[in-house]
């Protein structure tokens, strides 16, 4: 029965030395995405086709 507390303790520590690492790496930047807002004047926006412009196929 010991050896579950052990375990659970374990687990414990070892899921909060993730979490803080992944508030870190969050806080720093590392999930920035840099890239995409300097192509996204390069792509053409998709139209939107409003209910008078959609013809049937009679």
């Amino acid at each position: 029965m010991s050896v579950i507390y052990v375990l659970l303790a374990i687990s414990l520590v070892v899921a909060i030395i993730f979490f803080v690492a992944f508030i870190v790496s969050v806080r720093q930047g590392q999930y920035d995405d840099a890239y995409t807002p300097s192509v996204r004047m390069l792509f053409e926006d998709e139209l939107v086709k409003t209910g008078n412009e959609v013809k049937s196929k009679e």
